[in-house]
């Protein structure tokens, strides 16, 4: 049986889009689930579109999305050199063999000399798509493509193709987009007396405008590219999970949350879709959400690590232990904790707690007596801060909550904080804990 081998071909103008890293994805699970090998090809002959640094970009995403090429640019092989611009003895060769054996011709242009492909006029090229089955396209709509240009770079339509075949690439996985060229390429395969490879068009990943409306994914939607997801706080491997279900499912299966292994071991071919798939952020907060609740608290600190300056090493490990649980990206982070640094103004208004019936004259009743047994705590620990809450509650004769209103709401000046008092207290540490209850105490008395 021919060992399964797949490639990764993009151009190196930019970032890798969503759509890219997918099709990347699909034809490395398809190949390791295979036991075959997976290519990274860089197609670089379009030199105007072509940016600096491109190629070591596409590498490091691959490399954060635990895509590992078999072979590539930089990881060896059989069939190197593994760019096209490297390539150009061999594009010329085949091109010329194919203006000799009747299928191609030179064509004088302002330039210099092209070769072009010789297009049939009459009948029908038929191939087939394992999601859309045999796709036919009259040979009338063929233009004579450009193979060769003048200054010798090969166009896509010509180079992929002799590159597959001597890289002997067995499935092709790609975009919709490239079905209306394929008979062009099948033309090419027949000219040449080569074995087909198999097809596998995949259907656009869509997104989803705030009207509702859906279309091809874009800027507009939001991020749209690996390295924008991970600026935004995405966990890489929470993005690729993500992303291997937007067209694809597995088998008698329910399950969402799968590492590259188990993605390896249940992908399979029939699981793919050919309607489009819609880029959700909520989802994909929701399962990036499921990875750091899955995290240890030492870990969360590690991957959050600029966002706890300000903190020591236990109060970062603490602090991981209360947000792990409520965000979907890091970039939350920022918002959720910047009240320990930064105390929004006075609100009396924040006193009022109809549910506890607390209002600001019995938030001082309660602040008063609170700050003096917190002063004479030595022992700022969690542990002490718990006895010395619980037992002044149950001396206060009131409910937990209403103690902890007007408490929670001096030291952070907002109505949700991740944590309570005795987290908040145990953060800030005594002398700043003080400063804002004393404070708050004050502003309360002269609001009065």
């Amino acid at each position: 049986m021919k060992k399964v081998r797949t490639r990764f071909a993009p151009s190196p103008t930019g970032y890798m889009h969503i759509g890219n890293l997918r099709t990347a994805l699909y034809a490395y699970l398809f190949a390791k689930s295979q036991g075959g090998d997976f290519i990274l090809r860089i197609e670089d002959t379009d030199r105007a579109r072509y940016v600096a640094d491109a190629v070591e970009f596409i590498e490091r995403t691959l490399a954060a999305a635990k895509i590992i090429p078999d072979e590539g640019p930089h990881h060896g092989g059989a069939f190197a050199p593994y760019v096209q611009s490297e390539r150009m003895d061999i594009y010329k060769k085949y091109a010329e063999q194919l203006v000799e054996d009747g299928h191609a011709y030179y064509e004088e242009t302002e330039n210099g000399v092209a070769i072009r492909q010789k297009m049939p006029r009459a009948g029908e090229t038929t191939f087939f798509d394992v999601l859309h089955g045999n796709i036919t396209i009259a040979n009338s709509e063929l233009e004579d493509q450009v193979l060769l240009k003048s200054d010798g770079m090969p166009t896509y339509n010509f180079a992929n193709v002799i590159d597959d075949h001597l890289m002997e690439v067995s499935h092709i996985i790609r975009g919709t987009e490239f079905i209306t060229s394929t008979p062009k390429h099948v033309l090419l395969y027949e000219y040449f007396g080569w074995e087909l490879p198999t097809f596998i068009h995949l259907a656009p990943v869509m997104g989803k405008a705030e009207d509702g409306t859906v279309s091809k994914l874009s800027k507009r939607h939001g991020a749209t590219s690996f390295n924008d997801l991970i600026e935004a706080g995405y966990l890489p491997e929470a993005i690729t999970n993500y992303v291997a279900l937007l067209g694809w499912s597995p088998k008698n299966s329910c399950q969402e949350i799968f590492s590259m292994d188990e993605l390896i071991k249940n992908f399979s071919l029939d699981g793919l879709s050919k309607s489009p798939a819609v880029f959700d952020y909520a989802k994909l907060d929701w399962m990036s959400g499921e990875y750091f609740k899955a995290m240890s608290d030492e870990n969360f600190a590690k991957v959050a690590d600029k966002y706890f300056a300000d903190f020591d090493e236990p109060r970062k490990i603490f602090l991981s232990s209360l947000l792990k649980t409520r965000v979907a990206k890091l970039s939350d982070i920022p918002d959720m904790i910047d009240f320990l640094k930064n105390l929004p103004p006075f609100d009396v208004e924040l006193f009022t707690n109809k549910r506890n019936k607390i209002t600001p004259q019995k938030s001082v009743e309660i602040l008063a007596p609170a700050i003096k047994i917190l002063e004479n705590v030595d022992d700022w620990t969690l542990d002490a801060l718990n006895e010395k809450i619980s037992a002044f509650v149950a001396d206060s004769g009131l409910k937990v909550g209403a103690v902890m209103w007007p408490l929670r709401i001096s030291l952070s000046m907002q109505k949700v904080t991740p944590g309570g008092v005795t987290e908040i207290l145990y953060l800030l540490g005594k002398e700043i804990s003080l400063k804002r209850l004393n404070d708050a105490l004050q502003n309360l008395k002269a609001d009065q």
